[in-house]
């Protein structure tokens, strides 16, 4: 088996953004000291009951949240420990934290390099200060920039920098303008994103108060080509859809949610899938930490996926990187011939050149991760 993943979900900020909907919380002290010790008791019990040695394996390591720089150092280097202690983790795994610019100031970045992680991800969303204000992110551009200085200076050497596109206003000059200040900063790898708005996102009501729109589709597009066409030109090939690396710095954690991995979650509202299987913890951080600390396993949602459910993934989610899927991997894991199934409904972009068939790889074209809604529905 290939080795897990081990995701951690902090869920504290010090600000709530007006578009995000991940499971967050403001920072509560007194809480945050129940999460990390719920955190270590989660691990262990986990660990206890993975069964076989090769699923108590891992090579990577990520902290997401919410804002895990809000951590201390000593808190994260313990439950980088807790990971150690209870699964076998490679001695040069890759352990991801990401981190607010507002948060990393040179003594903490410091000091999360010396308790083991040896990736940021760092969230920029927007190199213009107009831009930044309307996320209702509280960093300004410098202080994104000096984050990435201190981080380089505190020796990291693999940084991934975040940004969002077709934002509100937005321009393409405007965006033009952001990705040139992220290639000045020379990172290691970029996520590249467009701005989802989900329902009931307090953006939407100040969008309508200012009287701002999201630009055309076409404009979207205009943007996603011209983020691909500079990063590549800097050195950063695209490997997925919204993801850009300098060779070999790829995100090894994420690739697994990309090539039908296995991972365990950690932390309020995270989810595992492992063997088959996929489960989420409770995912208010309150009751998260009450059932952890009554000896409940917090889990919720849990369910066996069926062959069905796994290719469908597995295609849904390996067409979103850029070399596409193995014909004969799928067929050999799954017993699907994926042409004879989908065939038929895949014709049609295969004519028009959004979907690529050659050397028993099927993969999008450029214009296809543009269209990948849409040509991924058919495996639904």
């Amino acid at each position: 088996m290939a080795p897990l993943g081990l995701y951690i979900h902090v869920p504290f900020c010090r600000h709530l953004c007006s578009y995000c909907n991940f499971t967050r919380g403001l920072l509560d002290a007194p809480l945050k000291t129940r999460y990390v010790s719920a955190v270590h008791t989660q691990i262990a019990r986990v660990s206890a009951g993975a069964g076989p040695a090769a699923l108590r394996t891992a090579d990577t390591i990520y902290f997401g949240g919410g804002t895990p720089s809000l951590l201390a150092p000593t808190e994260i280097a313990g439950i980088i420990e807790s990971c150690r202690q209870h699964f076998e983790v490679a001695n040069r795994a890759e352990i991801t934290m990401e981190v607010n610019p507002d948060t990393a100031s040179p003594e903490a970045l410091s000091g999360f390099r010396e308790a083991g992680v040896n990736r940021l991800s760092i969230g920029v969303q927007s190199f213009r200060d107009d831009e930044l204000q309307r996320l209702g992110r509280i960093h300004d551009a410098a202080t994104a920039r000096r984050a990435v200085a201190a981080a380089r200076s505190a020796g990291f050497d693999n940084i991934s920098l975040d940004l969002m596109m077709w934002l509100p206003g937005q321009t393409l000059a405007d965006w033009r303008q952001s990705v040139e200040a992220l290639i000045d900063l020379a990172p290691d790898h970029a996520s590249l994103y467009m701005l989802e708005l989900y329902p009931h996102a307090p953006l939407r009501a100040e969008m309508a108060r200012a009287r701002l729109t999201q630009g055309s589709d076409d404009e979207a597009a205009d943007m996603y080509e011209l983020a691909m066409e500079m990063t590549a030109d800097a050195g950063l090939a695209q490997y997925e859809i919204s993801n850009v690396a300098r060779p070999g710095r790829e995100s090894a954690h994420n690739l697994k949610y990309w090539t039908d991995g296995e991972w365990y979650g950690f932390g309020p509202g995270a989810h595992s899938t492992v063997g088959g299987v996929r489960w989420s913890a409770v995912s208010a951080t309150g009751a998260f930490v009450s059932a952890i600390e009554a000896g409940s396993d917090a889990q919720t949602d849990r369910r066996v996926l069926s062959a069905q459910d796994r290719w469908q993934e597995a295609l849904i989610t390996g067409l979103r990187l850029v070399c596409g899927v193995d014909e004969l991997e799928v067929h050999r894991k799954y017993g699907l011939d994926l042409w004879a199934r989908y065939g038929d409904h895949l014709l049609p972009y295969v004519d028009a050149g959004v979907i690529w068939r050659e050397d028993g790889r099927l993969r999008l074209s450029r214009r296809g991760l543009l269209l990948a809604n849409e040509v991924l529905a058919v495996f639904i």
